[in-house]
């Protein structure tokens, strides 16, 4: 067995949902006592999330490769960044590491394209949702159609990760507003509504459209690999 470098603490409850899937399925695949093989470096979230409002893209940059350095020298044979705004940065990370970095969008796009579904709604963070680097991959690499919500609807999905989600609350109220955008979405053509928020699962467990389980496929990714 490999062993996975995991970049976490953004948020620690998604990071949670990593430690628990990964180990769940290695252990549902070896049987026995077997669990993953793994690293973890963690943030203090509150300071990741201080320069993601200010867009100091380029020193949280600095701190992803300075964490998959460390990871890599530590022994990881591939890094997870569990977390998909951050992956923002996943380009930069892969060229100053020499290890691969397995990313979240293409785990999410491998489980799209075996639904075979052309075109998805993308929730996620406000960065997430009108950023090009996640729906451009999807689009340009996978020729998988993107719908983004409102912008209403961008600022409601957004409050409810970073003041309820990120924190361990889940709120009936707020569940019931992510399908409603989700319902939206589909009268615009989505097929699918990818959870592109690592927390988001935590919250929208079913839905009249499939859901992409962003944080789920990316651990079954990093099982694949590291077995």
């Amino acid at each position: 067995m490999k062993t996975i470098g995991i970049i976490g603490g953004m948020s620690f409850e998604s990071t949670i949902e990593y430690y628990r899937i990964i180990n769940e399925e290695i252990n549902k695949r070896l049987g026995g006592l077997h669990s993953a093989k793994m690293l973890i470096e963690s943030y203090d979230f509150d300071e990741i999330e201080k320069m993601q409002s200010k867009e100091n893209w380029d020193k949280l940059t600095n701190i992803l490769i300075s964490s998959a350095h460390k990871l890599e020298k530590a022994g990881a044979d591939y890094i997870a960044i569990a977390t998909n705004t951050m992956h923002l940065m996943a380009d930069a990370v892969q060229n100053n590491i020499s290890v691969p970095l397995i990313h979240i969008a293409e785990a999410a796009a491998n489980q799209i394209k075996s639904k075979g579904i052309d075109t998805v709604a993308l929730l996620g963070t406000r960065y997430t949702m009108t950023m090009p680097f996640y729906k451009d991959k999807l689009k340009n690499e996978y020729g998988i159609n993107v719908i983004i919500p409102d912008k209403n609807q961008q600022t409601v999905i957004n409050n409810i990760i970073y003041n309820e989600l990120c924190k361990g609350i889940v709120n009936k109220s707020s569940e019931d507003k992510l399908n409603e955008i989700i319902e939206d979405c589909k009268t615009k053509g989505a097929e699918a509504a990818v959870l592109g928020c690592t927390e988001l699962p935590n919250i929208i467990k079913n839905s009249s459209i499939h859901i992409i389980n962003t944080t789920q496929a990316h651990c079954i990714e990093i099982v694949n690999r590291i077995i």
